[in-house]
């Protein structure tokens, strides 16, 4: 690296931790309450506690459960269409920073994708978790009935 990239990645290494907590609870909380919505299928999240790894997450996770979850939508095109109308979650390929991101991964890879066409996954940010959540509900509100 050169010196400028070196003290950028020491600067923001500071407040990783902070970051990562914070991330983790707001996906925690998005989960929990997208869990009984009835536009969701399912959430895949090792926070919860029907996840089939949350035991074993339990006890190798300290603070928190991490930033990403996935959505399991009740068809592809409902799945196409959550993601095309948020407007605070941004659609993006790049997990792991600081701004909610949202993919549907199956439309990017193509015909052949080995992931579902019913999945939206999420890397929740630093944005406020009411915001994202009502973004997301919003999205949800362009359903057709089948699929609301």
């Amino acid at each position: 690296l050169g010196s400028f990239e070196a003290w950028l990645l020491m600067r923001g290494m500071r407040t990783l931790d902070v970051r990562v907590r914070a991330q983790a609870k707001s996906a925690q909380i998005i989960a929990e309450r997208l869990v009984s919505h009835p536009s969701v299928a399912s959430v895949l999240y090792v926070g919860l506690e029907t996840h089939p790894g949350h035991r074993m997450a339990s006890l190798q996770m300290k603070g928190g459960f991490g930033a990403m979850l996935s959505l399991r939508m009740k068809s592809k095109e409902a799945a196409q269409l959550v993601a095309s109308k948020t407007l605070v979650w941004r659609h993006a390929t790049s997990f792991g920073g600081v701004d909610s991101l949202i993919e549907h991964r199956a439309s990017i890879e193509g015909e052949g994708s080995p992931c579902p066409v019913d999945l939206l996954r999420l890397s929740v940010g630093l944005e406020d978790v009411d915001e994202l959540h009502a973004d997301l509900c919003a999205a949800f509100s362009h359903l057709p009935e089948g699929d609301a």
